[in-house]
């Protein structure tokens, strides 16, 4: 049986995604910018993937702008509020994805901005008494850029909590919505955020396409220059048939989420419930219980002779999981949010991460290969 649980780095292609985009592969090809008709009826279905995501997130078609995914975005929102917006300070976290990592500590180095870095409590949350203190004592124009859902861990940000200390403190506000997208509502006219970013490949579309909201009344320059496509804020030939399958998912995203959302919960639930009483020494890390994501649960298993050839075991069995952010594969630095939350540095973490096209059965399966992995006298 081979199991895939790595869908926090990927998830695949839903079917009915890939129909929609199939026409404009084949023989709905015009360039979008083109007046004549094959032109017309791909920039039509451009506008109508604006407008699906306009409506998940209640959202103006106006302030939808697609770009070639989570890192552009957020590395627009950084770079050009510090340039176009007046931003002096950035507020982050030292467990944010590495593009807004590192684009804040580039802007920084480059005495663009200050850079400040928010306390986070034992579990992993924001200590949201240190954000305000820090919004307190920002003379300049503050940005704050924190991730709703963590991509390793599931930590929920509050959002709301996070947007009012923003307006209070007259603050700019960016989340990286990247693993929140067709999870949980967002409604950008009850929560004031200013900067919003999605990737379709989160949300089963296709990859290689994203999306920023952007409020209309925080307004930034071109990130990407050269054509006036995206009503002159990002130039480049559209990639039409992404943009069609992003539409595509996040519609079907939000038309089902509350079913997936039941059926993801259940498996989660049942793979904590079995880890726990087959796996003597088994915990999780961050607010695993509470306020997490429910699509992923970031495991930390006690050490044992085998613990070094883990995931390595697990993919030889047929078993799809991550030691951290599939962005960071290639380094052997170990995962920057571990590292912060100063994990035992002897236990192997590793982050399981649901569909709701998984089942139960495969959720019992690897659990068999895990318990094989663990035998009772080797903890």
């Amino acid at each position: 049986m081979k199991v895939y649980l790595d869908n926090a780095a990927t998830t695949p292609l839903a079917p009915e995604v890939l129909d929609a985009m199939m026409p404009f592969l084949q023989e709905q090809y015009g360039n979008p910018s083109s007046i004549h008709g094959f032109g017309r009826v791909t920039r039509a279905a451009i506008e109508k993937a604006r407008k699906a995501v306009a409506q998940s997130i209640n959202a103006s078609t106006g302030e939808i702008f697609f770009t070639s995914g989570g890192t552009e975005s957020n590395n627009m929102v950084l770079r050009c509020a510090a340039q176009d917006l007046g931003v002096t300070d950035i507020i982050t976290s030292s467990i944010e994805h590495h593009c807004v990592l590192y684009s804040s500590e580039d802007l920084a180095k480059r005495g663009k901005v200050n850079l400040h870095m928010v306390n986070l409590q034992e579990d992993g949350h924001v200590d949201y008494a240190h954000l305000e203190e820090l919004l307190s004592g920002i003379e300049g124009k503050a940005l704050v850029s924190l991730m709703y859902a963590n991509n390793e861990i599931g930590n929920l940000l509050d959002v709301d909590r996070v947007a009012a200390l923003c307006e209070e403190h007259g603050a700019l506000f960016h989340s990286d919505t990247v693993q929140a997208i067709c999870h949980y509502p967002i409604d950008v006219q009850q929560t004031k955020v200013h900067f919003l970013s999605g990737s379709a490949h989160k949300f089963h579309g296709p990859k290689g396409i994203g999306f920023l909201y952007i409020n209309s009344d925080a307004m930034i320059k071109p990130f990407i220059t050269g054509g006036s496509q995206e009503r002159n804020m990002r130039a480049g030939t559209e990639n039409l048939y992404g943009i069609v399958g992003l539409g595509k998912a996040i519609e079907l995203g939000y038309e089902h989420m509350d079913s997936h959302r039941a059926h993801i919960e259940g498996l989660r639930d049942h793979f904590i419930a079995a880890l726990k009483e087959n796996i003597p020494g088994v915990t999780f890390n961050g607010d695993y219980d509470g306020q997490c994501l429910y699509t992923v649960v970031n495991v930390s298993f006690p050490p044992s002779d085998k613990s070094s050839m883990m995931l390595f075991n697990l993919d030889i069995a047929g078993i799809a999981a991550s030691g951290g952010s599939a962005c960071s594969s290639g380094s052997d630095v170990g995962s920057h949010v571990m590292q912060a939350l100063q994990v035992d540095p002897d236990r192997v973490n590793i982050r399981f991460s649901f569909s709701y096209q998984n089942t139960q059965e495969e959720i019992d399966f690897v659990v068999e290969k895990l318990k094989e992995m663990y035998p009772a006298e080797v903890v």
